[in-house]
């Protein structure tokens, strides 16, 4: 015979494990977004030195920079020139 009690015990417990996950896996994955997008913006400044150290123009890569360019994408980049050269 089985025991209703401990049957809804598991229930309980294992609705209680799926909403805990459902809670966990958002941040997590708005984490790798933010990681893997910052590694982007930081591939694109590599590539726009690379080519601009061919005619003087370098943009720094740091925590600041290279999410925006990730972030952003092209217009990202374009901005960090545009206030590359207004801020110098």
């Amino acid at each position: 015979m089985v025991d209703y009690n401990i049957l809804l015990a598991y229930a309980v417990g294992l609705l209680l494990l799926y909403l805990a996950a459902r809670l966990l896996y958002l941040p997590i994955k708005l984490v790798a977004i933010l990681i893997y997008n910052g590694l982007l913006g930081g591939v694109m400044l590599w590539l726009l030195n690379l080519v601009g150290g061919y005619v003087g123009f370098h943009i720094p890569i740091n925590v600041i920079t290279a999410p925006l360019a990730g972030f952003l994408g092209l217009p990202g980049i374009l901005l960090l020139i545009i206030l590359q050269y207004f801020w110098l």
